[in-house]
């Protein structure tokens, strides 16, 4: 592991090649996948596999585009470091920010689902304390050292990666007919059963799209935790190579398996889960056990991941001047507790604001990051769009390039746009929308006004 350096605001790289690669891996299977899938695929029906298709192919093209900037200059700041170089300092201070308060609210929404499954298993503790208390034990694995979180967080995704694989083996196994006494209906159930295969046609399968997204972010990350290892570029590209198989597997393969094996119009599907459903439907003993454990060790990884990745990017922006600089401090083991204790805090604090605070207020939080994703991705595509030239006139090396540039990132750009149009026009999606526009409006102008501040006092030392 690489020594601190003497300001004390380095961090070390404590992360071997196969915490990256597990943690690339972990990166994009949370509750969202064993139990939000079942809100999409009741939402839109058998089509829903459309709605993670598009949002795959999406998510394979942003981080293509990360990937070619990662690999040429790692940062821990990632794409908000990047977007600061292309677009301007106010760019980088908005995404950074916003992308920091997307992951302080996970940690409050992962506890929930945390201390709603041990709630269960043990009723006499209400299910609050439970929820502060996974925020306190995973807050610890953040404070010790980065090679023993990505210790954990290799842990936590095997185990992940165990349960998805062994789900789609059973479920392919029963639509062959090798499990005995099981009857599943099969494929009949995409296309002539039920309703057909967009049984509620396909502005819901685009509503289904914008719910997806919300299981997809998280993938990027990956580009955050590299520079935490020896080989950076190395590991982001190397990373980045493979997500393309991993969101065919994870994703695609499941939702596949549960499609074919649950009617879209079940009415525990959306109640329950979709793994848990399939799993009961396939006749799986013990089925909501076994979930509630995948679901308890999902939640837990993301919520590790989740105060990993918003303490390094408060940490990043303390770096560049954007967020108080005590913020930047490291320990002796390169770890910037200050930041992990102040995500911690703010995210602790927001899961006990759900039970002792109007219910009206936590949704209010929620819907301020319902279309984080999109713009992120947005900025990652005009952030590359202008790298590249300024890469090329440096006559810089790219060992790893965006495909049909710039044709495809044009396409990416005019999508996410297009989608948050669509979000905007959706009644059921135009507060996320308009909550999460009004935020980022809001934290530019203090991105400018920062930038501006800055600059002033940079003029006033160059006189003095």
């Amino acid at each position: 592991m690489n020594t601190v350096g003497s300001d004390g605001s380095n961090l070390a790289q404590g992360f071997k090649p196969r915490h990256v690669t597990m943690l690339s891996i972990a990166g994009i299977i949370g509750a969202g996948l064993f139990v939000g899938s079942g809100h999409a695929i009741a939402a839109a029906g058998p089509a829903t596999i459309i709605s993670y298709f598009v949002a795959g192919t999406l998510v394979v093209l942003v981080m293509r585009m990360l990937g070619e900037m990662a690999v040429a200059h790692p940062d821990t700041g990632s794409f908000s470091t990047y977007a600061d170089q292309a677009i301007g300092r106010w760019a980088g201070y908005t995404i950074g920010w916003l992308y920091w308060w997307f992951w302080v609210l996970v940690i409050p929404i992962e506890a929930l689902a945390a201390g709603h499954v041990l709630n269960a298993w043990f009723p006499q503790v209400d299910s609050w304390i439970f929820a502060l208390l996974s925020i306190v034990l995973l807050a610890g694995t953040n404070l010790f050292s980065v090679a023993k979180y990505g210790e954990f967080e290799f842990w936590f995704a095997i185990l992940k990666v165990a349960a998805i694989l062994g789900f789609i083996s059973l479920g392919f196994a029963a639509l062959m007919g090798w499990l005995p006494n099981r009857e599943v209906s099969g494929l009949s159930t995409l296309v002539d059963e039920y309703g057909g295969f967009a049984p509620k046609g396909w502005s819901a399968v685009i509503g289904a799209f914008i719910t997806v997204m919300f299981s997809f972010i998280g993938t990027e990350a990956v580009t955050i935790a590299a520079s935490e290892s020896s080989d950076p570029s190395r590991n982001i590209a190397k990373a980045t190579r493979s997500v393309i198989w991993r969101i065919s597997t994870f994703y695609i393969l499941s939702i596949f398996v549960i499609i074919s094996v649950v009617p879209w119009n079940d009415p525990q599907l959306a109640v329950v889960g979709s793994y848990q459903r399939a799993l009961e439907i396939m006749n799986i003993p013990n089925a909501a056990f076994m979930v509630d454990f995948v679901v308890l060790v999902a939640v837990a990884s993301c919520m590790n991941s989740s105060i990993y990745i918003a303490s390094r990017m408060m940490y990043s922006l303390a770096k560049r001047g954007d967020a108080p600089a005590m913020l930047k401090n490291t320990s002796k083991v390169g770890v910037p507790r200050a930041a992990v204790f102040g995500s911690t805090l703010i995210g602790a604090a927001i899961a006990i604001l759900n039970y002792f605070a109007p219910k009206g207020v936590f949704e209010f939080l929620l819907a301020s990051s319902g279309a984080i994703a999109l713009l992120v991705y947005m900025v990652i595509a005009i952030s590359q769009l202008r790298m590249r030239r300024r890469l090329e006139r440096e006559n810089a090396e790219l060992k790893f390039r965006m495909w049909l540039f710039p044709w495809l990132t044009w396409a990416v750009i005019i999508f996410i746009a297009g989608a948050l149009s669509v979000m905007m026009y959706t009644e059921e999606h135009r507060a996320e929308v308009t909550a999460t526009l009004s935020l980022a409006i809001f934290i530019s102008f203090l991105g400018i006004v920062t930038t501006r501040g800055h600059q002033r006092a940079v003029g006033v030392r160059s006189v003095g």
